[in-house]
């Protein structure tokens, strides 16, 4: 099984696992033959990735550490409860507002505890998010991505329950002050002005506002959304803060949110390739981001998952089949295509060996 591209599908390939709506509802089951008005169908829906099952990519198992059913369930769960709690902004709450913010904090705390029970009893590696587009709001499906890179991290830290489901309700709610920002800015593709961009940074403190008032609510949350884009050096924002005092859950929060961002599509730019996502999450070693927690992001989240097809600089077409920690982008690879776009019988190729450190992967089909 390998994840690809809807537009490089060929008509009757087989599905390798069910097609969920943003409700989870499922719109085709594994195993369905995709015909061109099935694809068609799918664009229309704004799927752009599938799993498919082919010759190429037999024995290839793909293993996710979050079944996609809770994916669904959290995210839905994210758009309704950051809406519920948004509606508190600048009001005096109404005793019906505050019964249904408890009942949103309490999904909230369900859904995580659900995500949590995933990455701890699963002892497979947490695999790039990125692939995967469950809502049609990056703002949503950012915030339950950043949820589980957040999540992972923590426990990786070796922080305690409580604190491991604190981290995890801040990074649920870390951007709830985009609800906010006018989407003309947010979805805007060119760069942005300077009272544009202003307007955006101004989200971090809405959000604080927002949290630091609903009594359910740990105020330690409330300083996730306000401190996740400040930096080690202090030329973050929006107080400036630098090194200590910054919240170590911020300092896990910024890494997760910046990975997420830079590795997924946007309507302003394209997503980067995952390595470039580290490499640039690494140039900031010790000025914007913390060390430690690079390291153990590293260490905890497989950016080249098995079964991604990837195209190397050569030309060859392959797909991962085993992830190095030692060489992050530098994966094993099932060559499947020539140089010249042709098939072929698939052979083996390690980049993390010696004699093929010239080869490197240049475009990850799901990512584009």
């Amino acid at each position: 099984m390998r994840l690809v591209k809807l537009d490089h599908c060929p008509s009757g390939i087989k599905l390798g696992r069910s097609i969920y709506s943003e409700k989870g509802k499922i719109l085709l089951t594994k195993g369905t033959e995709l015909t061109d008005s099935f694809i068609k169908r799918l664009k229309n829906l704004n799927i752009n990735t599938v799993y498919i099952e082919d010759k190429a990519s037999e024995g290839i198992d793909i293993v996710e550490s979050i079944p996609i059913e809770l994916l669904n369930e959290a995210t839905n769960v994210i758009t309704e409860g950051i809406e519920t709690i948004a509606e508190l902004n600048g009001t005096k709450p109404t005793f019906q507002a505050m019964i249904e913010t408890e009942k949103a904090i309490r999904n909230f705390q369900k859904i995580f505890r659900d995500i949590m029970t995933c990455l701890t009893e699963n002892p497979s590696v947490l695999n790039l998010l990125a692939t995967t587009k469950i809502h049609e709001s990056h703002v949503y499906t950012h915030s339950l991505n950043v949820t589980i890179y957040s999540c992972q991290l923590a426990i990786k830290n070796g922080m305690s329950t409580k604190e491991v489901e604190e981290i995890g309700l801040g990074a649920l709610l870390h951007d709830l002050g985009k609800i906010f920002v006018a989407p003309e800015i947010l979805n805007k593709p060119g760069r942005l002005n300077r009272e544009e961009y202003q307007q955006m940074k101004a989200h971090s403190q809405l959000g604080f506002d927002i949290l630091r008032k609903v009594h359910e609510i740990p105020l330690v949350v409330a300083h996730c959304a306000l401190q996740h884009h400040e930096r080690i050096d202090g030329r973050g924002y929006p107080r400036g803060i630098k090194g200590d005092k910054i919240h170590p859950y911020a300092k896990i929060l910024s890494v997760a949110d910046v990975f997420d961002a830079v590795t997924s599509h946007r309507v302003y730019r394209p997503a980067m390739l995952p390595h470039q996502g580290m490499e640039l999450l690494f140039s900031g070693s010790g000025t914007q981001f913390d060390t430690k927690q690079l390291k153990l992001f590293k260490n905890c989240i497989a950016i080249y998952p098995q079964g991604l097809t990837v195209k190397l600089n050569d030309g060859r077409l392959g797909i991962v089949t085993k992830y190095h920690f030692h060489s992050v982008g530098r994966p094993a690879i099932r060559i499947i295509k020539d140089e010249a776009g042709q098939s072929i019988t698939p052979y083996e190729v390690d980049l993390s060996e010696r004699g093929n450190l010239t080869l490197e992967i240049v475009e990850a089909d799901a990512l584009l």
